[in-house]
């Protein structure tokens, strides 16, 4: 007779504890949650996947006409389009991520309280599958970025564009930080969620995007400063363009403030899963 084996689950006794052997075991599950996101986000779409391309398009061609055009807010001698589309595109992604990630528990109880599998299965699955949609929009802002560069404007890459799979790796993780913290809070309280969306919005302005850092007084510039994604915006900017404003301090800033944010994220998290389906 062959002997019956048993797995026993049981709940994190520790806060700080994350099995990640268990989420590479469960990595298939990863695959599947990362290719249903990239098919069936657009399915029911016109124009399908075309809509990575005209979401950052259009929201530079608006950039340019109500900034650069009806404001007046300098680009810092850069070409609007390249300076608008190559901060939109990092942004994207984290705010993808980011509001994406805050509603897991919500909109994943049904499947939550049925199947066993990590919980944190999900989010990292949301954070991989955004990565498509920046790949795509990178390649489109390469269109742009080279035909200014061939065009004679004032484009001058150098060696900190090796610095782009960090950056990645920082948005990425920033946006899994703060989704898994309000995932967790709003499973008790709702109204974060309508608050996230505002914030989100809110956030934007203090991270230059639409202005270059160094049009801010110095007297003001310290709150975009502690703007996390601030300097990975201005990284970004600086390699490829080669005008911005780049700090070996702030960047480590950024980096520490992602650590410690996933390390609270943590620990909220497995605080909340262990009773999730008795609040939700």
């Amino acid at each position: 007779m062959q002997e019956t084996k048993y797995t026993t689950i049981r709940p994190q006794t520790s806060l700080f504890e994350i099995n990640l052997h268990e989420l590479w075991e469960y990595r298939d599950l990863i695959y599947m949650y990362v290719k249903r996101d990239i098919v069936t986000f657009y399915k029911q779409t016109i124009m399908g996947p075309l809509w990575f391309v005209i979401q950052p398009i259009l929201t530079t061609v608006m950039f340019m006409f109500v900034f650069g055009n009806l404001a007046g807010i300098s680009t810092d001698g850069i070409p609007k389009p390249l300076f608008y589309f190559s901060g939109i595109i990092i942004w994207n992604y984290f705010a993808d991520c980011l509001t994406r990630n805050s509603k897991v528990f919500i909109e994943n109880q049904d499947v939550f309280g049925k199947v066993y599998f990590p919980r944190l299965v999900v989010p990292v699955s949301i954070t991989i599958s955004n990565l498509v949609r920046l790949f795509i929009q990178f390649i489109v802002f390469l269109v742009i970025y080279f035909y200014y560069y061939f065009s004679g404007a004032h484009v001058v890459p150098n060696e900190y564009i090796l610095l782009l799979p960090v950056l990645i790796v920082m948005v990425a993780g920033l946006s899994l930080g703060f989704g898994v913290i309000f995932s967790s809070l709003t499973t008790k309280y709702r109204d974060l969620t309508f608050l996230l969306q505002f914030g989100v919005q809110l956030w934007m302005y203090i991270t230059p995007i639409i202005y270059p850092l160094n049009s801010i007084s110095a007297d003001k510039q310290w709150i975009v400063q502690l703007n996390p994604m601030t300097y990975i915006i201005e990284t970004f900017k600086f390699g490829m363009i080669g005008t911005g404003v780049f700090s070996w301090f702030y960047l480590a800033y950024s980096l520490m403030f992602m650590i410690v944010l996933l390390v609270v994220g943590v620990i909220i998290f497995n605080k909340v899963q262990k009773g999730f389906m008795d609040t939700v």
